[in-house]
Order: C-alpha cells, then sequence, then structure tokens
C-alpha cells in the first residue's frame, strides 16, 4: 500500500487569482481526499445591512463579487421590490437582461481565460482576454463602470440606452461573434485542449444533482437548471434554451461556456431589437416590509439572495447562498482520485469565486 501524504494547495498559488486553500491526501501522484479551508477573505457584507440604508445597500451587495456584480445588484433589488410590491418598467427589465448578460460573457471569457492559462496555452489566454476586453468596453459605455456598474437600483435602473446605441450593440455583437467562433472552436476541437481536459474531474448527473451542483458544472454534466427559464426580468420575453452537456467532465464544462457565450450574445440581440419605448424607473414610497428569496442566473449558477425587512430603512436581515458556494461538494467529489497535475484544471473548472463564498 502507498505511504499517503498531505500537501497544501493554496491560498497562494500560480493558477488561483482568489485565496482557497485544501489539503490534498496523496497516495504517489493520486489525491484520495481533498479537505477545504476558506475564511481568508471574510468582509462581513451581510452584516452591513444595519449600517447602510436599503437603497444605499445595492452598492455593497454589487462588491460581493466584482466579476458578475451586475447580477448580485439585480438580485437584491427585485427582492426589495417584491416586498414593497413595485412595479418595474418594460425598458428596465430588458436593460437589466442585458446587463445580465454582458456579465455572464466577460465573467465567461475570464474563466476560460484562465484555464487556457492553467494549461500554459498563453496564446490562447491573451486572444480570450482580447475579446473581454471588447465586452467590457461595451458595458463600459452601456451601463457606465467596466466591472461594478452601479446601475441596477431599486425601482429599475439609473442609465438607459439611445436608440443609435442599440443598434450598434446589435453590429458589433455579429462582430464579435465571429471572433469568438475562430478562438473558441480551439477550445472544443484542440487535440492538446482535449487531451488536458477529457475525462478529468468526472462528475456524474446523478453526483451533480445529489450534490447540489448549479450552473455550468451542472449541466456540464447533463443537469437541466437555469433559472433563467423561470423569466424574471425580460427573460420570460427572449427566445433560449438551457445549454447542457453530457461529459461531466473539465471538457464539458468549458464546451457548456462556450456554448453561453453565444447564447448571451444572442439573447443581448434579440433585447436590442425588442427593448420596448419608456420609463427606466419608478418613484415608490415608503420602506420594505416583510421577506423574500430572490434567485437569479449567475455566471456559476444559481444564487439566492434573501432579505428581510422591519418597516425601517434598514433591512432586519440579508444572506446570500452563492453558487460557489454550492459547487464546493461536488469540487470535493471531483478531485477524489485525480492525479495531482489535474488539481489546478479541475478547480477552474467550476469557476471558483472565493469571494463570493466568503461574504
Amino acid at each position: 500500500m502507498a505511504k499517503r501524504i498531505v500537501i497544501p494547495f493554496g491560498p497562494q498559488h500560480p493558477v488561483l487569482p482568489e485565496p482557497i486553500h485544501l489539503d490534498l491526501v496523496l497516495e504517489d501522484e493520486k489525491v484520495v481526499d481533498a479537505l477545504l479551508s476558506i475564511g481568508y477573505v471574510h468582509r462581513g457584507l451581510e452584516k452591513l445591512v444595519e449600517k447602510r440604508e436599503f437603497p444605499e445597500y445595492v452598492y455593497v451587495i454589487e462588491r460581493t463579487c466584482g466579476i458578475c456584480s451586475y447580477i448580485h445588484g439585480l438580485s437584491y433589488c427585485q427582492a426589495i421590490e417584491e416586498i414593497m410590491k413595485i412595479e418595474i418598467p418594460e425598458r428596465a427589465l430588458f436593460l437589466r437582461t442585458m446587463g445580465s448578460e454582458y456579465s455572464r460573457m466577460h465573467s465567461h471569457l475570464l474563466s476560460m481565460g484562465c484555464l487556457a492559462d492553467g494549461m500554459g496555452f498563453e496564446n490562447l489566454f491573451m486572444n480570450l482576454f482580447k475579446v473581454r476586453e471588447r465586452i467590457v468596453d461595451r458595458m463600459e459605455a452601456s451601463f457606465g463602470g467596466r466591472i461594478i456598474q452601479g446601475t441596477c437600483k431599486v425601482g429599475g435602473v439609473r442609465k438607459d440606452i439611445d436608440e443609435e446605441s442599440l443598434g450598434s450593440i446589435v453590429t458589433e455583437m455579429e462582430s464579435i461573434e465571429k471572433e469568438l467562433k475562430e478562438i473558441t472552436d480551439v477550445l472544443i476541437k484542440d487535440d492538446s485542449v482535449k487531451h488536458r481536459l477529457r475525462g478529468v474531474g468526472m462528475l456524474s448527473k446523478e453526483d451533480a444533482y445529489e450534490l447540489g451542483a448549479v450552473g455550468p458544472t451542472a449541466r456540464g454534466s447533463g443537469v437541466k437548471i437555469d433559472l433563467r427559464m423561470r423569466g424574471y426580468a425580460a427573460y420570460d420575453r427572449i427566445k433560449f434554451e438551457p445549454v447542457l452537456g453530457t461529459g461531466g467532465d473539465c471538457h464539458s464544462r468549458t464546451a457548456v461556456r462556450v456554448r453561453e457565450l453565444f447564447q448571451s450574445a444572442d439573447i443581448i440581440k434579440q433585447c436590442a431589437k425588442k427593448i420596448p419605448d419608456g420609463p427606466i424607473e419608478v418613484k415608490y414610497t415608503g420602506n420594505p416590509k416583510g421577506e423574500y428569496f430572490s434567485r437569479v442566473e449567475q455566471p456559476r449558477g444559481e444564487a439566492i439572495h434573501y432579505a428581510k425587512g422591519n418597516g425601517s430603512r434598514f433591512l432586519q436581515r440579508f444572506r446570500i447562498r452563492t453558487p460557489t458556494f454550492a459547487n464546493v461538494p461536488p469540487l470535493i467529489h471531483m478531485l477524489k482520485g485525480c492525479d495531482l497535475a489535474d488539481v489546478p484544471l479541475i478547480i477552474i473548472s467550476i469557476d471558483p469565486c472565493i469571494s463570493c463564498v466568503e461574504r
């Protein structure tokens, strides 16, 4: 019987953008167990509801995660609006949907760029980030910020997009899709990429369901779960279907994200063409009294925002369940039995956001 040793992985590691610590139990080069430690970047965001009035707290909640900040703001606003029975204008709902899909695109491109970097594929990394730069430039022009927009507000959105810009968005998305086709074909078809990713980090459909996987991690194993299908924002006016994979490995999860890039581009174009005229916000009075669970589809999967108000300007309770938190048990399952050299790629394949986990 091979001797077991324990080696640390993280919190500082070349492939990790954020601190996560794993104690890997090895037999030779095989991982037989993985013990996770979190808590390096705990910031107490949920506690701040006691010190920030509910209209201002949206700025705090967007900083839960820099990459998917827009959808965190949207989900929080949805919770408050449901508690206060605020009807949001149709135009604002379409603008929120567009912002969400831009956020999904730049998040997926960052994730795949990190994956390419983890494989030592620097050329692919640079080309993916070149396209991502076009996305965040458009986000800045449309919503006011490259990463943190501050556009969502209780009652609607702060910034509109004029008709000329909406037309240019459609044209630019078509151009981005052509550029993406050439680059992402490498992630799907290149033999060296397939050699590194296929059969690595296996997660069956049954295990994904039982362990509570969400987002591309679940859909890459064939689990049809996508909160956008519930029709929040303007998703009930948009035609799309959840993107599914069947391989249940790192390659399948990557393929799901690739296809979702083109899906997001199509949703943005649909929004730009279908968006109605009208106001982008409504005025409201009063304070939230009641509670609500707001569920949305982040780039990494389902996020839940729970808000509880007692009729004052300060929320009584706020709680977030982020997708990376849900994907930790599936990650530990995937690591068991893998080679030590594959650990970085398996971790990147769930697109972890440790800041999301540690509110």
